[in-house]
């Protein structure tokens, strides 16, 4: 086993962050190489929404001038409550929007602006909009022959394989195909042009959401001459004189080699969702002995955690939510493929409630996903699984779909017939097939319908804020996200919880810098990402609240690393004289 390559910087993983981290260092003028375990890039970077949450850009400071540091220290300060950093903050407010006018200056990246409110825009900071922004639409032909690299979409959150913005705005053509000329012809153009799209290239061309964003600074990367090494796992952390030196790989050919760095590892592994023997410990349903699904990449297997911990870095479950909860189900693609469909929309659709298998609501059904989880978590505690029901009736079903099952004129027969679909002629009958409770679903029902015929919910106020309506249906009055449920037949999917990726992870400095258990720094190792623990502390308060402080402070991160080694303070692998202490 011989050393074939020597880098500045070695950056573990090809999502977002690290992405963000090797440009950043790139254009700082160091040598940096990008490590992929996958035959593709992008992480669960490409599966996701694409949205960053950042405030006070260019962009939230022309949809909320009123927005100020202020507010928004005050804002995270709320939700983070008892891991409320103050440095950290302050670094996230001064760094986010210098991050977003780098990438869009010097990158291939572009950003537009969404109208997400806030997820808790009531609480002491919060805002009805100007806060995420979302990766602009684009071309992967771009990527050349790079193309086929990059990871393709979660295939069910996808209509033949074709992409949706999770602004929400391209949805509304979907939904109103039937009831618009506006949106048929809108509808017929995407569906002529993704069309073309499969007989010409075999996948999706013009992408969205995650899938743009990883696109965007893959290309940004590339085009920088940055490799991006995929089917190239990281096994362990080389450590010489107590410094991080380089990784241990396995090669293509399947024999390990070195890969030495001058100034640095940096892990970017996207978080533990797959490491069994963490969750188990983590999560609070699955130590029930419930289950989970989790939608992010199956190569999410803590590698950045588990490389770390056997140098000294430190990763302990402190949050009590430790990942972001997303409500999904189970969907059979037949032949024995399945896959896992995330809750992102239909809960907040008038006409849709979420029940326990006592046929009991427990939350607020247009809450954010991550809120909506944790309750479910919660209440099912002394239930035998930790799961709900998403219930609606026929014409509900016909306007807006309900999970996987589409709205007409899509067929619904073949989700009913595999079970994904659980169809009653009475809320009875559907209980009974559904496994809920009888009595109980045809009570809450009842008690439910009385204030929802007025478009009200005295139980958990649906449709309160400006973040349960933004993704509701505006057009249906008084209350965009409560209908009744009354019109047979009565349509049921079950719900599991699982995740967007994990909060807790390794501890760090604001700057990334690994630390042991005694706080002091791993010399030459780094943590960007869902590596390191989110500065939300365990809380999900705004759309994008994971990318956009992921790629700030993996900029962050690969500046501080610049501007020592320029300065003279970071001690070199190669080099066995001491660091020049920092200038006063």
């Amino acid at each position: 086993m011989t050393s074939t390559t020597e880098h500045d910087l070695i950056v573990v993983g090809s999502g977002a962050a690290g992405l963000t981290f090797a440009i950043t260092a790139k254009k700082r003028g160091l040598d940096v190489v990008v490590l992929e375990k996958e035959p593709v890039f992008g992480g669960t970077t490409a599966l996701s929404g694409g949205v960053l949450w950042i405030p006070l850009t260019h962009h939230g400071r022309k949809q909320n001038p009123g927005d100020s540091v202020e507010a928004v220290q005050a804002f995270m300060k709320h939700e983070t409550g008892a891991f409320y950093d103050e440095e950290a903050v302050r670094t996230f407010i001064k760094n986010g929007p210098e991050m977003v006018d780098f990438m869009e200056r010097e990158t291939q990246m572009q950003f537009v602006p969404t109208l997400y409110p806030d997820y808790h825009p009531d609480v002491p900071g919060g805002v009805d909009v100007g806060r995420s922004i979302l990766a602009a639409a684009y071309d992967i032909r771009g990527l050349g022959k790079d193309m086929e690299r990059l990871k393709p979409p979660l295939k069910s959150i996808t209509f033949i394989g074709m992409m949706f913005n999770s602004s929400n705005a391209d949805l509304k053509h979907f939904f109103r195909v039937t009831r618009s000329l506006r949106s048929f012809l809108y509808v017929a153009r995407r569906l002529a042009s993704h069309v073309k799209e499969l007989f010409l290239y075999r996948r999706a061309i013009h992408v969205t959401s995650g899938n743009a964003l990883a696109a965007r600074l893959a290309k940004s990367a590339l085009d920088l001459g940055i490799p991006i090494l995929t089917s190239t796992p990281a096994r362990s952390i080389l450590m010489e004189g107590g410094r991080a030196r380089g990784v241990l790989v396995d090669g293509k050919d399947g024999q390990p080699r070195e890969l030495n760095a001058r100034h640095g590892v940096v892990l970017a592994c996207g978080g533990f969702p797959h490491d069994l023997k963490r969750i188990a410990q983590a999560y609070p349903h699955l130590k029930r002995g419930h289950a989970h699904v989790s939608p992010t990449p199956e190569s999410n297997t803590g590698d950045g955690a588990n490389m770390a911990e056997a140098v000294g870095g430190v990763v302990d479950i402190r949050f009590k939510e430790p990942a972001a909860w997303m409500p999904v189900t189970r969907v059979d693609f037949g032949k024995g493929e399945m896959g896992v469909f995330p809750h992102l929309l239909d809960r907040y659709k008038p006409g849709v409630i979420g029940v326990l298998s006592n046929g009991q609501r427990f939350t607020n059904e247009s809450n954010s996903y991550h809120d909506v989880g944790a309750a479910m978590i919660k209440a099912c505690k002394d239930l035998p699984e930790t799961a709900m029901w998403l219930v609606c009736d026929k014409p509900t079903l016909g306007k807006y779909g309900l999970g996987y099952a589409k709205p007409s004129p899509m067929p619904i027969g073949p989700l009913i017939r595999n079970g994904y679909l659980v169809e009653g002629n009475t809320l009875a009958a559907l209980a009974g097939a559904a496994g809920i409770d009888s009595a109980g679903l045809e009570q809450t029902v009842r008690e439910y319908n009385l204030g929802a015929v007025e478009g009200n919910d005295p139980a958990f106020a649906r449709g309160s804020t400006s973040f349960n309506r933004y993704l509701a249906d505006a057009e249906h009055k008084p209350n965009p996200c409560v209908a009744p449920v009354q019109h047979g037949p009565f349509y049921a999917i079950k719900v599991l919880m699982g995740d967007l990726g994990t909060f807790d992870g390794l501890q760090t400095s604001v700057v990334g810098e690994v630390l042991k258990r005694d706080g002091s720094p791993i010399d030459g190792l780094y943590a960007v990402g869902n590596d390191r623990a989110s500065i939300m502390g365990g809380n999900y308060p705004g759309a994008g609240i994971t990318h956009g402080p992921n790629m700030t402070f993996a900029y962050v991160t690969a500046n501080h690393i610049a501007d020592h080694i320029a300065s003279g303070v970071l001690r070199s692998a190669a080099s066995s004289a001491p660091p020049v202490p920092v200038p006063a």
